[in-house]
């Protein structure tokens, strides 16, 4: 099992992994592997300020699932109309994605899931993990490589996370000689959101999903992607 505090970087682990992602960007499983190779201590601190935190204390303590409350499709489709849940859920089946699919992906490959030691920090990271496509329904960043790659521009302004930046500058590069330098522009509007935003780990999800998701958006501080939006066009 891998120890809490493994926070030694694996470069050539990620230079692998990262090969095989630009070959194909849609291997997800590789994703996983050069955030878990290049994250140091990113998990460890996210944990500590997580801990910090009346949500972190009751997830951790409880030992509550994220997970149960995104994979309940009959009441995500119950939601009310406008809200979290119900806009999450429109984006989740609408892009035929699933919350397990994720946990699929992180999984598989080459390098461990999170099997840490520190039961604390396996569940903060799985928590994570499952929050994924939540911050692509509030940031309103789509699922096309570019909108990915801008949510991980926010990514990691969030969470500070060696890996993430490496696999956003790499997007950035391969998306400016498709989509022009206006990617440039879009993914440090997109950093810098991240950077404005509040700190969307150590929200209660699961009690927001009935609230509407424009309400929260204003709340948590999450500017809408207007650069963005104007360069996406040049992609269709």
């Amino acid at each position: 099992m891998a120890s809490s505090d493994s926070a030694r970087p694996r470069p050539l682990e990620a230079l692998r992994s990262l090969r095989k992602l630009i070959a194909d960007p849609d291997d997800t499983p590789r994703v996983f592997e050069v955030i878990r190779a290049l994250g140091g201590p990113s998990l460890v601190r996210g944990l500590r300020r997580f801990r910090a935190t009346a949500v972190g204390q009751r997830v951790l303590v409880q030992e509550e699932n994220l997970l149960d409350a995104l994979v309940n499709r009959d009441a995500l489709a119950e939601m009310p109309a406008g809200s979290l849940g119900c806009t999450y859920y429109d984006f989740v089946y609408g892009e035929a994605l699933t919350a397990q699919g994720l946990v699929e992906a992180s999984t598989d490959g080459d390098a461990p899931g999170y099997d840490f030691d520190d039961p604390d920090l396996r569940r903060f990271g799985e928590r994570i993990r499952d929050q994924h496509d939540l911050w692509h329904t509030v940031t309103q960043y789509g699922r096309d490589p570019f909108g990915e790659a801008c949510l991980l521009a926010f990514t990691y302004a969030q969470m500070h996370n060696r890996g993430v930046g490496v696999i956003a500058l790499t997007a950035a590069w391969k998306l400016s000689l498709e989509l022009g330098r206006g990617v440039f522009k879009a993914m440090w509007r997109a950093y810098r959101a991240g950077r404005h935003a509040s700190w969307l780990p150590e929200q209660d999800w699961a009690a927001l999903l009935r609230l509407p998701v424009a309400d929260m958006r204003r709340e948590l501080a999450v500017s809408p992607p207007t650069t963005y939006w104007q360069v996406l066009p040049a992609s269709s």
